[in-house]
């Protein structure tokens, strides 16, 4: 287990981050030309990154990017 100590700043500056992957990633799902094997491994960095924003974020911000598996998981 690592640990690792942030200030406010940092943050929010990692919590951007993540949304900005997250957001990626969704987006990316919803693209037809994205073959099935690398739509499963982006669902499972999805829920990697998730958890690390589940984290830091709050609830509130966290219901905007649970994922709806059975809307991805039709398009694998």
């Amino acid at each position: 287990m690592l640990g690792i100590l942030l200030n406010q700043r940092e943050v929010k500056e990692f919590e951007y981050l993540l949304k900005r992957e997250l957001d990626e990633i969704l987006f990316d799902l919803e693209d037809d030309r994205i073959d099935r094997k690398v739509k499963s491994a982006m669902i499972i960095r999805y829920k990697e990154l998730f958890s690390l924003f589940k984290r830091i974020a709050s609830p509130k911000e966290c219901l905007q990017y649970v994922m709806k598996e059975n809307k991805y998981i039709n398009k694998i």
